[in-house]
């Protein structure tokens, strides 16, 4: 009795928690922003449907599952939105909304089906006549008839006897074209005021599309767009209105288009035509020549591409007023999915590619963000859609009407065709036997293979460059394959909702249930001039509390689809804008203002006004001016070596990192001068300034990998003499081309190498000097980086006692760093010395690749490393570079410090950590270094299955499938021993910080900005900028080392961080700054030249970049021993500001301090802890 009565409780209370969770589960759907609305209750029943047979699969056609589109417009002019579906294997089918999301198919009482393969869908009144026209592409297999491959027109006749009725009039046009077409848009690219076509291309080709071959060639494929000229109005002599231009447009270069979209990308008046291109072959940017011609101009605007282009779209997804582009690709978001489906790193063949002229190409979607100035970066790893499976379609919109556009993804494939094991299996067993046996033994694993079906994607704009995945929240919850996607106001309920084309499934129609009371929107529609009534090509910007949201005006977006006929804005609860703008295409302007939210106006081209809006001009830059012709244009030349070769699980290089800068006086004239550092088989260089320019001077060695480098004087002497650090990874752990150099300087600027160093030949990063023993010379610390071959094992750091006399020039190795707290320091990046606790000793700050940001104080020439007591024991990062600054204003040091950033594929937290797990695992003398990383709380190997076979031959036998492999922990896939015995290092964070000094020997690390983020940071300087009196920050980044998934981490073009005096930092715009620094940028050193601030980049691999900029301060120039200023202002504040030798990342800037006009005190204090005023003396 007593054991059923327990039964029944459990029942029972099992039932409530059941009825609980469906509640939930009803409720949550019930709140989703989306509703899910079968084919039952719409009517909506179109499924583009494929009859799967052993005569036509997808070996025959490789386009078989790229599915189809969706058109919405309002075909019969009742004020209610209607959907129009291509179809592969089946027909067009045309729905009229009927109201309160009910659909009646009209398509053979129309005359819109199609009986041959279709793609995408343009809608445009191509008569002008009022009524939207329907122009459909048309593709099919190898051996397809030309006829069944031409593009239909269909002209809207309007309503006959009740009837909606077209006739298709694609010959009559000139637009029945048969190039195997993809999608067209229309819009007119000549400014003569009528509608011409763009039309995207993707052939069928006999080789595979992924070989490299000079771009002169690969550009000369058979497959290649197409620029139709509307002539409409001119003496056509019975001709089709469209004429074929493509050849004196420009429209030339080939390629495997998937997605097309118009914008005027460099606002300069005239729309430009952007191609997203399947396969190798790189995007197309045609910018708009203004003379009827075009010119592709990509490598100008993006730095890298997706490599499968997939579908696009353009937005301005952070409200800054630019247009900001997403191109889709097909990398799994999963640990099980990647695995199965990449084949691994190939320095080689990405080499290959860029030698025959393709731009960097990565599978995975990409978010180019608008810079302002004509320069993208690419953010998608930053904002978190990076990887979304198998995708096709991309649209940007304000669904949820908050004022940010948010975007949806449309994924799926019919059949997993990019399975390894399916790819590796086939090759095996098609080595033998008849071709039609092979062909049947194809078919069969073939028909076995799944499908890729996947939920699509929503993500929520949450602004500050971040998404968030909602999908599920929204009511995106249903697998399907999905292709095409249009967003319009089907229900005129002032919201956007959404139609999907699914393979092998009902259409999905979601209706958007926002409350218009909850978040407002405005829509715009269009009473265009008489050519273009539609008014494509038109903009939109409203502005609102010193916000400002701008949309460009083309309903051809995403993939093979077009969206409604009109621009919606979101604009949360605000209900009047202050001001809207509108610039039609020709260029005339139309302004409202005070206009109340939540309603739709018709903007109508007869209120325009005649004047036209100025092309964008560049800005020139408030605070830095690029200069050139002085002497300082030196190209550093990196070598050709390949770390990858040497350990194939690298995550990047070290043999690309420098150069280094130094600047002193070398030569005693008054004048700063510079050194840069050569790669291997490059000299090294010292340009003397010499009345405002430069003449260089080449040192004569040429055999090491020159890194930091460090002007100081070394004896005493009243010169400065000259330290370089060896460095990289070109040569053998121990080669004597590792050993640092010490120049001696005879007072004029001459330089002799002296044997004045220990023997230490370690590949080295950085050289920091003070005289932390305070016996009146300098000291120095240097940075062991890496041991060649032997990745992650920690190199030999150095600290480095002074006995030199005049005359005799001599280093000896404190014990300290042999056996004492600097034994085993990690692969150090930076140093920097630094009085962290105001006791007048010199204190040392180190930080590095896995390494935490370590501390270690100074008790009088003994040092203790403290880092766990100032609460930063876990701060482990691929830390680049560190500098000081009181930028709190408190009167103690603060540090801004350079890491990874967090644009990458790697993430990293203290409670998941990434880990590298070095050993050598297969016993042939040589380490391992195994990456691991979490994946939905998981631990998993970070590598694919052949770069891990490819370092360790042994894990052939381990996992002999890539199922095996990609279902493996990391765990699971190396014995308990094996991970007890390796030799671990972590990194916890990535994000580019600042550390505040809070006083009692305790410190907080925070991330700085979103922005801030977007690159590894480098080089940094440490100055007020602006003349607000508050420190701000000069950085540089960037990094081309990445192993070939990762790819070259480009985002940067340089960042000015505007102190706010509270340890806050906002960044300038680069068109107010000026500073603007593109490539593999890594040192910034600052040096006077006639009157200017001269500031230097040193760029790896490239020439370095010069800015100037007036100095309008007093300039105070150090004593050898001081150590640091301490201003105080006429409002009372202080701030402290030290004196470095050496800091950021290898860069040794120039000592000499600027003192503001408002500093009503300077007090500069020496090593010796002696005090004194300054500011009278200026």
């Amino acid at each position: 009795m007593l054991v059923g009565s327990k039964i029944r409780l459990f029942c029972r209370v099992l039932f409530t928690f059941a009825a609980l969770v469906l509640i939930s589960c009803a409720d949550a759907k019930k709140d989703a922003l989306f509703r899910s609305i079968a084919a039952s209750e719409s009517g909506l029943t179109f499924e583009n449907r494929l009859q799967l047979r052993d005569s036509l699969t997808i070996l025959d056609f490789e386009y078989m599952y790229n599915g189809a589109g969706v058109a919405i417009a309002d075909f019969d002019l009742d004020g209610l939105q209607d959907i129009y579906f291509t179809g592969n294997m089946v027909s067009n089918r045309l729905y009229r909304n009927l109201g309160g999301f009910k659909f009646e198919d009209i398509t053979e009482a129309a005359n819109v089906g199609s009986a041959n393969w279709s793609n995408g869908v343009a809608i445009v009144d191509i008569n002008q006549d009022g009524y939207p026209d329907i122009y459909v592409c048309r593709a099919g297999p190898r051996g397809a008839k030309d006829e069944d491959m031409a593009n239909l027109l269909f002209v809207n006749n309007g309503m006959e006897n009740g009837k909606l009725f077209f006739t298709e009039e694609a010959q009559k046009w000139g637009l029945a074209d048969t190039s195997y077409s993809v999608q067209s848009v229309f819009f007119d690219y000549d400014g003569d005021g009528d509608l011409d076509m763009y039309l995207l291309n993707n052939a069928l080709v006999d080789f595979n599309r992924n070989t490299a071959r000079p771009k002169d060639k690969a550009d000369k494929v058979p497959s290649v767009d197409k620029l139709y000229r509307n002539d409409s109005g001119k003496k056509t002599e019975g001709k089709p209105v469209f004429t074929d231009v493509s050849l004196e447009s420009g429209i030339l270069i080939g390629g495997y288009g998937l997605g097309v979209e118009v914008c005027d990308i460099n606002e300069d008046g005239w729309p430009d035509v952007y191609v997203s291109n399947d396969f190798l072959t790189d995007d197309l940017l045609y910018i708009n020549q203004k003379d009827g011609s075009f010119k592709n101009e990509i490598a100008s605007y993006f730095k890298h591409l997706t490599f499968n282009g997939m579908g696009n779209d353009i937005a301005d997804i952070d409200n800054d007023g630019n247009m900001d582009v997403v191109v889709l690709d097909m990398l799994p978001p999963d640990n099980k999915r990647w695995k199965l489906t990449m084949m691994g790193n190939n320095y080689d063949q990405f080499r290959t590619r860029l030698d025959y002229g393709y731009q960097p190409q990565y599978i995975r979607n990409t978010l180019q963000l608008n810079n302002g100035n004509g320069s993208f970066s690419e953010v998608g790893q930053l904002a978190g859609i990076d990887a979304t499976e198998w995708s096709w379609s991309a649209l940007f919109a304000d669904f949820d009407q908050d004022g940010l556009n948010d975007l949806c993804i449309t994924n799926g494939y019919r059949q997993d065709i990019t399975n390894l094991d399916f790819m590796v299996y086939g090759d095996r067993v098609l080595t033998m036997g008849t071709e039609e046996a092979n062909r049947k033994k194809r078919i069969e694993e073939l028909n076995k293979l799944p499908g890729i079906k996947e939920t699509n994607y929503f993500f929520k704009n949450t602004g500050n460059l971040s998404f968030e995945d909602q999908s599920e929240e929204v009511g995106f919850d249903s697998p399907t394959y999905s292709n095409g996607m249009a967003y319009a106001d089907l229900d005129n309920d002032g919201d956007l909702d959404l139609v999907i084309n699914n393979i092998d499934d009902p259409a999905g129609l979601y209706e958007n249930t926002i409350s218009s009371e909850m978040n407002r929107y405005i829509r715009f529609k269009f009473k265009g001039p008489q050519k273009n009534k539609q008014a494509l090509g038109s903009q939109v910007e409203v502005f609102y509390d010193d916000s400002i949201q701008k949309k460009y005006f083309t309903p051809y977006r995403g993939y093979l689809s077009t969206v409604e006929q009109a621009l919606h804005f979101g604009v949360g609860q605000l209900k009047t804008l202050d001001s809207v703008k509108v610039i039609w295409p020709d260029g005339k302007m139309q302004k409202l203002e005070n206009i109340s939210t939540n309603q739709e106006l018709v903007l109508a081209y007869e209120d325009a006004e005649e004047t036209k809006p100025n092309s964008r001009v560049p800005a020139s830059g408030t605070w830095f001016r690029s200069v050139d012709s002085i002497g300082l244009d030196r190209l550093h030349v990196e070598n050709d070596f390949v770390d990858f070769k040497v350990q194939a699980l690298l995550p990047h290089m070290h043999s690309r990192n420098g150069p280094g800068l130094a600047v002193a006086d070398s030569n005693g004239d008054g004048l700063e001068d510079l050194y840069m550092g050569g790669a291997r088989g490059q000299a090294g260089v010292l340009m003397l300034q010499e009345k405002g320019s430069f003449t260089s001077y080449e040192f004569e060695e040429t055999e090491h990998e020159d890194m930091g480098a460090l002007f100081f004087d070394v004896d005493n002497d009243g010169d400065q003499d000259l330290y370089v650090v060896s460095g990289g990874s070109s040569f053998p752990v121990g080669d004597k081309a590792y050993q640092d150099r010490l120049y001696e300087n005879d007072g004029s600027g001459n330089f002799t190498k002296r044997g004045a160093l220990p023997n230490m030949p370690v590949s080295g990063s950085v050289a920091a000097a003070a005289d932390y023993d305070k016996d009146g010379d300098l000291d120095l610390f240097i940075g062991g980086r890496v041991r060649p071959g032997e990745y992650p094992m920690a190199p030999e750091s150095f600290l480095l006692q002074n006995n030199s006399v005049p005359g005799k020039l001599k280093f000896t190795k404190d014990t300290q760093s042999i056996s004492g707290v600097f034994k085993d320091l990690g692969m150090v990046t930076s140093a920097l010395w630094t009085d962290f606790n105001n006791d007048n000793w010199p204190d040392l700050i180190v930080t590095g690749e896995f390494m935490a940001i370590r501390f270690f104080r100074n008790d009088k020439g003994q040092f203790s490393e403290i880092t766990e007591q100032t609460g930063l024991s876990h701060t482990h990062g691929w830390w680049n570079s560190i500098v000081s600054g009181d930028f709190d204003n408190d009167g103690d040091t603060d540090y801004i410090l350079g890491n990874l950033g967090l644009n990458s594929k790697f993430k990293a937290s203290a409670k998941e950590p990434l880990c590298i797990y070095a050993s050598d695992y297969d016993k042939n003398g040589q380490i391992d270094p195994v990456m691991c990383h979490y994946v939905d709380g998981k631990n998993y190997v970070a590598h694919s299955r052949n770069d891990l076979i490819d370092q360790i031959n042994a894990m052939r036998s381990r996992f002999r499938t890539f199922s095996d492999y990609a279902e493996a922990t990391f765990e699971e896939s190396f014995l308990k021993e094996e991970i007890e015995n390796a030799h671990v290092v972590k990194s916890e964070t990535f994000a580019n910080s600042y550390l505040e000094n809070l006083g009692s020997g305790k410190f907080r690390l925070s991330e700085l900005s979103r922005p801030a983020q977007i690159a590894p940071m480098y080089g940094m300087m440490v100055g007020d900028y602006n003349g607000d009196r508050n420190l701000d920050v000069l950085a540089v980044g960037n990094f081309y080392g990445g192993e070939v998934f990762s790819g070259r981490y480009d985002a940067s073009i340089g960042w000015l961080f505007l102190g706010d005096g509270s340890g806050s930092f906002g960044l300038a715009d680069v068109s107010q700054s000026g500073f603007f620094v593109e490539g593999d940028a890594k040192s910034l050193v600052g040096l006077n030249a006639a009157g200017k601030e001269l500031v230097v980049v040193g760029r790896n691999n490239e020439g370095l970049k010069t800015f100037y900029r007036p100095m309008k301060n007093r300039m105070y120039i150090p004593k050898p021993n001081d150590v640091y200023a301490l201003m105080t202002f006429e409002n009372g504040d202080k701030q402290k500001v030290e004196i470095h030798y050496g800091g950021g990342y290898l860069s040794s800037t120039s000592r000499n301090i600027a003192i503001p006009e408002a500093a009503v005190s300077v007090k500069i204090m020496d090593g010796n802890g002696r005090e004194t005023e300054i500011l009278d003396t200026l």
